[in-house]
């Protein structure tokens, strides 16, 4: 069912020409998988549940409809639900059980939420969604029940500048931000874990380039460093995090486009991760079809590219597993590629393509119990 890929042969290269596509097929696999990535597919309106091998393929153990237009999923931080955003009227959220042994989904209650999420996220202690609205230009917070479920109507719902992509909790549990593609801001929240309640800090927000489009944001593992992709200029911005007064201070930015790229369409940087470790970050931009991987410098938290690679049409999503071992990227107009990551160097070789449902466009992946 799955081919061995060879890495292409240069940046502008197709990947469909470099390897052969091998449809998923839709009988469940047996139980017991030990690392599950989720996969949500807005125009099929599904979630994939899919095990990640040790040669890095994946199989299919599930597919759950979900009714609507699926997109963006969230993992409570002891992995034992999901949750889903769906964009379809009325907007909503689904809560699932995940199955210790086999990363099933359960679907467990189905909530309202305040508007059209592009982004949702647990706080730290997983009694909180978080929620950004791009539409709607604001942001919300809802109770999580001890069950699992997510609760309504929401605490708070905060308006925001102009675009909010991105809402994340600190790993202290102490601070929120959100990005403000529109507007060019990170805004900057002081967060009562007690209650839910959001608070602006001081400053209220930091700036990006004028025009960049602040978007996705991942804080580095030690804490030091969040780093963050604006949409518009294709740039990766690198921050100082000072925890103590959830404050970011701008470092630097690097291009997340191959070299001499040019192009009479809009650039659309989407998202990026950590490895585990922290020593490498990678980055997709949508109107190249690349990924682009940099080696992180652990002291000044710098940035040095290091690869720029073709991959799936429009790569909205991607993750890493939490062994550091593959990253699996979906482009909404094509399928997925498992790429194995480098340890000593970050380089990416593909080694296994998929065909998905349609406009993949997010994925989670966590390990199941058992794991060592």
């Amino acid at each position: 069912m799955s081919n061995t890929l060879s890495s292409p042969s240069s940046p502008s290269s197709r990947l469909a020409t470099l390897i052969a596509t091998s449809a998923l097929s839709l009988a469940a696999t047996h139980a017991g998988a030990a690392t599950v990535a989720y996969v949500s597919n807005a125009d099929s309106q599904d979630i994939y549940v899919l095990q990640l091998n040790g040669d890095g393929s994946v199989n299919l153990i599930d597919k759950v409809d979900t009714g609507s237009t699926v997109m963006p999923l969230a993992l409570s931080p002891d992995h034992k639900f999901l949750y889903a955003a769906l964009r379809g009227q009325p907007y909503s959220v689904v809560s699932y059980a995940i199955d210790p042994a086999s990363g099933k989904l359960k679907a467990l209650s189905k909530a309202p939420l305040a508007d059209n999420m592009a982004n949702i996220a647990t706080d730290r202690s997983g009694r909180y969604l978080l929620a950004a609205s791009y539409s709607g230009n604001k942001i919300s917070v809802n109770a999580i029940g001890a069950d699992g479920t997510v609760q309504s109507p929401p605490l708070a719902v905060i308006p925001t500048g102009k675009n909010a992509h991105c809402v994340q909790v600190s790993p202290d549990n102490a601070f929120v931000f959100a990005s403000n593609l529109g507007s060019d801001v990170i805004l900057q929240y002081r967060f009562d874990a007690a209650t839910g309640a959001v608070a602006p800090n001081s400053p209220p927000s930091v700036a990006t380039k004028a025009g960049a489009g602040p978007r996705h944001f991942v804080f580095s593992p030690d804490q030091r460093f969040v780093y963050s992709t604006n949409e518009l200029d294709a740039t990766v911005n690198t921050y100082g995090y000072n925890r103590q007064s959830g404050t970011l201070t701008l470092q630097g930015s690097d291009s997340a486009l191959p070299d001499g790229f040019k192009t009479s369409e809009q650039l659309a940087a989407a998202d990026l991760h950590l490895t585990p470790d922290g020593r490498f970050l990678y980055a997709t931009e949508r109107t190249s079809n690349t990924l682009t991987g940099y080696r992180v410098e652990p002291a000044s938290g710098k940035l040095t590219r290091i690869l720029n690679v073709p991959t799936e049409t429009q790569p909205r999503g991607f993750n890493i597993d939490p062994q550091g071992r593959y990253l699996l990227a979906v482009g909404q107009k094509a399928g997925l590629t498992s790429y194995a990551i480098d340890r000593d160097s970050g380089a990416l070789t593909p080694v296994f393509r998929y065909t998905l449902g349609r406009n993949p466009n997010w994925v989670e992946i966590i390990d199941l119990p058992g794991v060592r």
